[in-house]
């Protein structure tokens, strides 16, 4: 097994190898291009996101600058992604974001860890597991989510919280460790924010 298939499989390699920084290079040149497009280039960033990342949906948009190891080389966004300025994705091995997912800025969604062993990290050795976000959540600003991280469908992570652990499906999670607060329930049919009621209309009512 080369270090550039070992890339997925979770087994410790070398990052630096020749066979792997040959084709990071080249995914991190078009990354470059991406970020100085310009606002008006819409239609010109969505045909470059095609061609960035694995897989892309319909109505995706990611608002420059992005960080990504890979340049979303190992990134596959479902329909209507939205994220904000700032998204660090650390691409090493696969991230999977679910339809309509909403990311706020400055988020960061890694892939990649290192050895506690001093020694096997003074040799820069790493390993990859991949992170799975279901579909509708909603990541708040400064999220940090971990490597082997999968977070459930229409769950939100609150600004600034550190994801560990799996977060199951349809809750609201905060904190650093991040942890379940509630579920999403009634409460959440008629407020959307405090004491603010949501519009029949808009629920059509």
């Amino acid at each position: 097994m080369s270090f550039y298939d070992k890339l997925h499989s979770t087994e410790i390699y070398y990052p630096s190898s020749d066979d792997i920084m040959s084709v990071q290079l080249k995914c991190l040149e078009r990354l470059r291009k991406f970020n100085r497009t310009r606002p008006t280039q819409q239609k010109k960033r969505q045909a470059m996101l095609k061609k960035m990342f694995a897989e892309i949906g319909k109505d995706c948009y990611i608002e420059p600058p992005l960080y990504s190891n890979w340049g979303g080389h190992h990134v596959h966004f479902g329909d209507g992604v939205y994220a904000n300025f700032g998204l660090t994705l650390v691409d090493d091995t696969h991230i999977y974001v679910g339809d309509k997912t909403m990311i706020g800025p400055n988020v960061t969604i890694a892939t990649a860890g290192h050895p506690i062993l001093p020694e096997l990290r003074a040799q820069a050795y790493q390993y990859n597991v991949p992170v799975r976000i279901g579909k509708n959540c909603w990541l708040g600003a400064g999220v940090i989510i971990l490597p082997g991280i999968t977070i459930g469908d229409n769950s939100v992570i609150g600004a600034g919280s550190v994801v560990t652990k799996d977060i199951p499906p349809n809750c609201v999670a905060v904190g650093n460790p991040c942890r379940v607060l509630r579920e999403i329930g009634e409460h959440d049919r008629e407020y959307y924010y405090k004491d603010k009621r949501i519009p029949k209309d808009i629920l059509g009512e």
